[in-house]
């Protein structure tokens, strides 16, 4: 009787609780929301610029940040002690200072550096952005990584060089592919962290999706309507991100060692396999 009672309690308050946000969001929408100006095309193609920016800035920064993220991991298992002090440095500059002084120092401060009129980029925003999430993300996917490295049973690496591999084989044929699968969760939630750090970029003048919000909500003095927009395109690249996400994880074949086995001993045998095969 007491799980039960708990159980209907809990249901209870969850349908409470979404028949109260429910109730508040069709409130906003039948009293708040201006639908002539929802639909205006010239507010649409403002948004409709900022979102496939945005996008781009996702797409680069994600394929950089990941990459960054594999040899910061690697760094940070390195059995030299000046890579993984330079990694775990590198790691606890950009995981504890925020990322809006990061874009700030990168966008404001850079430029200093050179003569005036002599910086090689004129307009700097993008690259600014671009540069400011890869190197924030970049830090947190690599500890992602370490974590699943670190998460792969030691005698994985054993056996791999039980078998003739070299440690870097080994890394590479054995123990990231496990990492990666581990470390995959992880990775994807940081990339959808990624997608909402673009709000931040508003700051360095980058014409993102909240930069449009600020310029309509000043002129139209109505918030909520463009922030239905925002709301949207948010979620849009958000849930496709999520879904991708879900599709690697179904391909990695979690709980599944068979694959990893047949790959040992695919590799153990070496050419001989092979040459089997062929003949």
């Amino acid at each position: 009787m007491r799980d039960r009672l708990v159980k209907r309690v809990g249901e209870a308050a969850a349908g409470g609780f979404v028949l109260a946000i429910g109730g508040l969001l069709a409130w906003i929408l039948s009293t708040q929301v201006d639908y002539e100006l929802l639909s205006s095309p010239l507010i649409a193609r403002r948004f409709a610029e900022a979102f496939f920016l945005v996008v781009q800035i996702v797409v680069i920064s994600s394929l950089l940040s990941v990459t960054l993220g594999v040899f910061v991991g690697l760094g940070r298992i390195s059995t030299s002690r000046i890579t993984g002090r330079i990694a775990k440095g590198y790691v606890e500059f950009f995981r504890g200072t925020p990322l809006l002084f990061q874009l700030f120092v990168i966008y404001f401060g850079v430029p200093r550096l050179w003569a005036t009129g002599e910086f090689p980029f004129p307009d700097w925003a993008l690259p600014a952005a671009i540069v400011g999430l890869t190197l924030n993300h970049g830090a947190y996917v690599g500890e992602a990584i370490r974590g699943g490295i670190d998460a792969v049973p030691d005698g994985q690496m054993e056996a791999a060089r039980s078998l003739g591999m070299s440690r870097v084989m080994a890394l590479r044929e054995v123990v990231l592919p496990q990492a990666w699968r581990n470390a995959l969760a992880a990775i994807g939630n940081d990339q959808i962290i990624l997608v909402k750090d673009t709000s931040l970029l508003t700051v360095i003048a980058v014409p993102e999706i909240m930069s449009v919000f600020r310029n309509i909500n000043s002129n139209q003095l109505d918030p909520w309507t463009p922030l239905v927009w925002v709301c949207v395109l948010y979620l849009v690249i958000t849930m496709s991100m999520s879904q991708l996400v879900n599709g690697l994880e179904r391909r990695s074949d979690w709980g599944s060692d068979s694959r990893m086995f047949g790959r040992l001993s695919g590799l153990g045998s070496g050419g001989d396999a092979d040459g089997g095969e062929e003949a």
